[in-house]
C-alpha cells in the first residue's frame, strides 16, 4: 500500500513539473516572479506588496494602513492552518488577531474557501500583555463550542498569539477567572501555554509516547481552489538521532497513510553526509533525488518551502543551506541560485501556489 502511494506521489510530482515547465515556455511572464536582489541570506516569500506604512507594534509591515497577520483557522479536514491576512493596523494587534478568530466576526467575509473561524460566535475578548505573557480573558460565550474542537481552539489561540515578538506565552481566563482546564472537554491547561503544546498532533507511529521526541514538519493540503502548507507535530521514537535528520526523514516519509496531506519529496531522497549547523545556518548535502525531475535539475518550490519551514521550527536554526552531492550550484524552480542560505518566510500561506 505504501509503495503504491509513494509511486502515485512520484508520478504526481513528475506531471506537475512537466506542466509547470510547459507553461513557462508558452507564457514567459509566468516563468519568474519579480523579487528583490539577494542579500546575505535569500528569503523566499510569496509575492506580497509592502509599503513603509502599516507597521505593527511587532514591526511587521503590510499594505498602507494594514498589518500582515497569521490567523490559525480550521480547514475542511479539521486541521489548524495558518492563513495570512492584511488586517487593519491598530494599537492592539494581538487582541485584533483573536477577534478575527471569532465565528461570524470581521473575518467572515475574508475566509478562504473550506476554512472556518475557531472561537464561538459573540465571544468578547480582552488581552493584557506583560513580560512576554499574554493574558486573554473570554466572555461566557467562549464555552459554547463542539467538544471535538477543544484542542484545535487551544492550538489556534496559542499559535496565533505567539507569532508576535512581544508574546512568548499565553494564559487563559473565562469571565476573569483563570482556566486550569478547558470548559467543555476538560483538557488540562498547565499554567502558561507555549508552542510546545504542538499543532495537529500525530502520534500514529508510536505506541508509547514516553520514549519519544516531538518535531513539527510542514506538509501540503489541497482544496478545490488552491494548495497550502500545514504544520504537523509528530511524536517520533527517541533514538538519539540528530533532530535535523529526524525532521528530514519525516518530510520524506510523509504524513500518515489516512491523512489528507501529502509530501512532494521523492521517496529516495537521502542526505549524503551529516548536517552541520553554524551561526544559525544548517547545511544539508542531499543526493540528486532532491531534484523535482531527472531532466530538469531544480528544487521545486513545495520541496524548498516545506524543508525551510520545518527546519526553522527547530531552536537555533534560522536558515538552510542546500547542496547536492557536495555542489552548491543548486537552483530553484525559477532558475535562481540557492548558493546563499534560505531563511524562513515571514508569513505562511499568503496565497495559492
Amino acid at each position: 500500500m505504501k509503495s503504491t502511494i509513494r509511486a502515485f506521489q512520484y508520478g504526481l510530482l513528475f506531471i506537475v513539473t512537466i506542466v509547470f515547465l510547459s507553461a513557462c515556455s508558452l507564457f514567459p511572464q509566468l516563468a519568474k516572479e519579480e523579487v528583490d536582489p539577494p542579500k546575505e541570506n535569500v528569503t523566499y516569500e510569496e509575492d506580497v506588496e509592502l509599503t513603509d506604512e502599516g507597521q505593527s507594534e511587532d514591526g511587521e509591515e503590510g499594505k498602507e494602513g494594514t498589518v500582515q497577520t497569521e490567523l490559525y483557522l480550521i480547514d475542511k479536514h479539521g486541521l489548524v492552518v495558518p492563513q495570512t491576512f492584511q488586517l487593519p493596523n491598530t494599537e492592539s494587534i494581538a487582541k485584533q488577531a483573536l477577534e478575527y478568530l471569532v465565528e461570524g466576526g470581521p473575518v467572515q467575509e475574508m475566509l478562504p474557501s473550506d476554512f472556518r473561524a475557531v472561537i464561538p460566535a459573540d465571544t468578547q475578548i480582552s488581552v493584557d500583555i506583560h513580560d512576554g505573557v499574554a493574558t486573554v480573558d473570554f466572555s461566557k460565550e467562549f464555552a459554547d463550542y463542539a467538544p471535538e474542537d477543544e484542542l484545535k481552539i487551544l492550538q489556534s489561540i496559542t499559535y496565533t498569539l505567539t507569532q508576535f515578538d512581544t508574546i512568548d506565552k499565553v494564559k487563559l481566563q473565562l469571565n476573569g477567572n483563570p482556566l486550569t482546564e478547558m470548559p467543555v472537554n476538560g483538557t488540562p491547561i498547565n499554567g502558561e501555554l507555549t508552542r510546545n503544546i504542538g499543532i495537529n498532533i500525530d502520534t500514529s507511529e508510536v505506541a508509547d509516547i514516553t520514549d519519544t521526541e516531538q518535531v513539527t514538519v510542514y506538509y501540503i493540503a489541497q482544496t478545490n481552489e488552491n494548495s497550502y502548507y500545514v504544520p504537523v507535530t509528530k511524536r517520533v521514537k527517541n533514538d538519539n538521532k540528530d533532530t535535523v535528520v529526524t525532521v528530514i526523514e519525516e518530510l520524506i516519509k510523509g504524513p500518515k497513510l489516512n491523512s489528507e496531506l501529502y509530501t512532494l519529496f521523492m521517496p529516495d531522497v537521502e542526505l549524503v553526509e551529516e548536517p552541520t549547523i553554524k551561526d544559525g545556518v544548517v547545511t544539508l548535502n542531499f543526493n540528486e533525488n532532491l531534484y523535482g525531475s531527472y531532466d530538469q535539475k531544480l528544487v521545486t518550490k513545495q520541496v524548498l518551502d516545506t524543508l525551510v519551514l520545518s527546519l526553522t521550527e527547530q531552536k537555533g536554526i534560522e536558515a538552510v543551506s542546500i547542496q547536492v552531492n557536495g555542489e552548491a550550484d543548486v537552483v530553484n524552480w525559477e532558475g535562481e541560485t540557492l548558493a546563499e542560505p534560505v531563511t524562513r518566510p515571514k508569513h505562511v500561506n499568503t496565497g495559492s501556489f
